[in-house]
């Protein structure tokens, strides 16, 4: 029996890195997992049939976050294919992307986080969960500075999560329990190779002052372990390298 069996996941954002890495976990535990992309359906697919391959279920739905259409229909996706929505992480994010406006951080780190999870909340049981995923670099911007080329990314993901506990109260009317998963630097992922390729030596610098960074599949490990961990709702889990901002 794994911990997730009869139970329907969404993870955002996982066609790729630590999304797609996290719906493999998931999976493995039990869960239908709907692998949601953006534009490459191709890599989404084949998230899902290395799923499949190893004995598991899941699909793969694609959807822009900030079209609040495709938000109502990745969420209802998960319900016609599987049965339920139980499980909803909110993994994607961006705004480091060029040629997508000025806004397109806040959009998606904020504005589309809340339209999905109370999409999801609206077809979720008492007993789901729903987990955010960001960053230290973005969960303490108030109080530490980040890269100049990360700022307004951490700022939107930073107001996201402010949203998103605002809405607690009622996901705890419905008995949904909300985690965010906050991690340092994530070795692999594209934030990573964008912000190297805008600060030469960010990474090394990171890995100096922290000791270590995750890997992808370290770090989805953990965001994993939060969807069945038994903590209250409003918790942050810290993952690697918190003690520096902390301090």
């Amino acid at each position: 029996m794994g911990l997730l069996d009869n139970k329907t996941a969404i993870v955002t954002g996982s066609s790729r890195g630590i999304g797609a890495a996290t719906a493999k976990i998931l999976a493995g535990e039990g869960a239908a997992v709907v692998v949601n992309y953006r534009q490459k359906a191709p890599r989404a697919n084949k998230v899902v049939a290395e799923i499949e391959a190893a004995g598991g279920r899941a699909t793969a739905v694609g959807g822009d976050l900030t079209d609040q259409s495709d938000v109502d229909a990745l969420a209802q996706a998960a319900v016609d294919a599987f049965g339920s929505l139980d499980v909803l992480v909110l993994n994607a994010s961006g705004g480091m992307e060029s040629g997508l406006g000025e806004d397109y951080a806040l959009k998606l780190n904020r504005d589309a986080q809340v339209a999905m999870l109370k999409a999801a909340a609206e077809r979720m049981k008492p007993g789901s969960r729903v987990v955010f995923v960001t960053s230290h670099q973005a969960h303490f911007i108030d109080s530490v500075d980040t890269m100049d080329a990360y700022e307004p990314v951490a700022r939107s993901k930073r107001a996201g999560e402010t949203a998103l506990r605002e809405l607690v109260p009622w996901l705890t009317e419905k008995g949904i329990t909300f985690v965010v998963v906050s991690g340092d630097m994530i070795e692999g992922t594209i934030t990573a190779t964008l912000l190297e390729r805008a600060a030469p030596g960010a990474i090394a610098s990171r890995r100096e002052a922290a000791g270590k960074l995750y890997s992808v599949e370290e770090f989805a490990a953990e965001v994993a372990k939060m969807v069945t961990a038994d903590v209250p709702t409003g918790h942050t889990e810290y993952v690697g390298g918190a003690e520096h901002f902390q301090a």
